[in-house]
């Protein structure tokens, strides 16, 4: 048995502590707020198979530019001189071409299945209650533009042997009789979940089978040995044989500390929900606007936007307001009123150059696991992190392959 740290309470952490407690490990979660807010409680709350594509793809540097002079478009970066934002855009515009895709893609398909399954076994645990649904997910087009881009997709999906089925405009129609598009590909391998819901569950599993929390302590510096790692709060200082960190969109600031180099960017997301009878049944990307629209357990959400503008926690109206005005465009007899839309919230995916995660151990330490830089896949893939980062650190045989995840990979 090892003594744990997990420094982060998002998904990554709350499922790396779920499976090192069952492990046998002792465990401490560590968290700079009380773990009731942010990107693991606001996000659309899909398993995605399906999101096999990663963000560094061909067209995003030309897309970005394009957005950069509108801050209500569905991706925007924020021109700013600071030295970490300007080295991880070149980072960036060396990743986003065909090869990066290509080489990518399906470990991202083959991570997200098996995170799934993950998801899976831990409604049979049945150690805690969620929401966990099956009913795929629609990516939709107004446009013959927009359809002919998500035709290429599907057909590479296919390929990976993902089922799809292409629907027209009156097939639609009878899944989501008030949504307005021309036609949408059925992607039947993805699902769906309450985050915030799954979150608060996990949580109090978790301190009831034994998990420390210290909630409100932010880490001001790791030092680490090959015996112990030592962690400094304001309130004290802290031992234990491994650490994981998982810090999201914090966590370059916290390679640094380790003297690491770890490149990661904030991408500021938005939600907003509707407790009120909306008749929206199936989850749903909107594809031109690119907005996901989830049922959740009680209530819809509206989620998108990707703005790359550091860690500013305010929120940007006119990126509310565009994501409302989304749902008015999209969907028949709704709109957001203007309480729901001074309601909505906003947290931080953490953004690698390639698009994909870093997970491992980090190349100086031995027992120092990193876990972070999923961009809009944290959701999907926090229990397949967990569970791996408990067999890295049990020193058991990987149920997956992380080679192409590996902290220390040519960028």
């Amino acid at each position: 048995m090892k003594n744990c740290i997990i420094v982060g309470g998002g998904i990554i952490g709350l499922s790396s502590a779920y499976f090192l407690q069952k492990d046998g490990h002792q465990v401490t979660v560590i968290d700079q707020g009380d773990i009731s807010e942010g990107t693991s409680f606001i996000n659309a709350g899909y398993l995605t198979p399906s999101h096999f594509i990663p963000i560094a793809a061909p067209g995003m540097i030309t897309q970005g530019i394009k957005y950069m002079f509108d801050p209500s478009s569905p991706f925007y970066m924020k021109p700013r001189l600071d030295k970490d934002f300007i080295k991880w855009v070149l980072l960036f515009k060396r990743s986003c071409t065909k090869k990066n895709v290509e080489k990518n893609a399906q470990p991202i398909l083959e991570f997200n299945l098996f995170s799934q399954k993950m998801f899976r076994e831990l409604k049979t645990f049945n150690d805690f209650d969620f929401q966990l649904e099956h009913k795929g997910l629609l990516m939709t087009f107004q446009s013959a533009k927009m359809e002919n881009h998500e035709t290429e997709i599907a057909e590479k999906a296919i390929e990976m042997g993902l089922k799809i089925d292409k629907l027209n405009k009156d097939q639609l129609a009878e899944l989501e009789p008030n949504l307005i598009a021309n036609g949408a590909f059925h992607y039947h391998s993805d699902s769906h979940t309450t985050p915030a819901k799954f979150m608060e569950a996990m949580k109090k599993h978790l301190v009831k089978n034994g998990v420390v929390f210290k909630l409100n302590e932010e880490v001001l510096d790791i030092n680490a040995s090959d015996k112990e790692v030592e962690i400094e709060t304001k309130k004290g200082k802290y031992y234990f044989d491994e650490v994981v960190i998982a810090t999201g969109s914090w966590t370059e600031k916290i390679a640094k500390k380790l003297k690491q180099y770890t490149p990661i960017q904030a991408g500021k997301g938005y939600a907003i929900n509707s407790f009120r009878t909306t008749g929206i049944s199936y989850p749903t990307i909107l594809s031109e606007a690119k907005v996901a629209v989830t049922p959740m357990d009680g209530f819809t959400r509206f989620a998108g936007t990707m703005e790359l503008a550091g860690l500013d926690n305010k929120i940007n109206i006119k990126r509310v307001i565009a994501i409302a005005n989304t749902a008015k465009r999209y969907y028949r007899n709704f709109e957001f009123n203007q309480q729901e839309i001074a309601r909505a919230s906003l947290g931080f995916r953490p953004v690698s150059p390639d698009g994909i995660p870093f997970i491992g151990r980090l190349d100086k330490f031995n027992n120092i696991t990193i876990a972070a830089g999923y961009a809009m896949m944290g959701w999907s893939l926090g229990p397949g992190t967990g569970k791996l980062v408990s067999e890295i650190i049990s020193e058991k045989k990987l149920s997956f392959d992380l080679n192409p995840f590996h902290p220390s990979r040519k960028l």
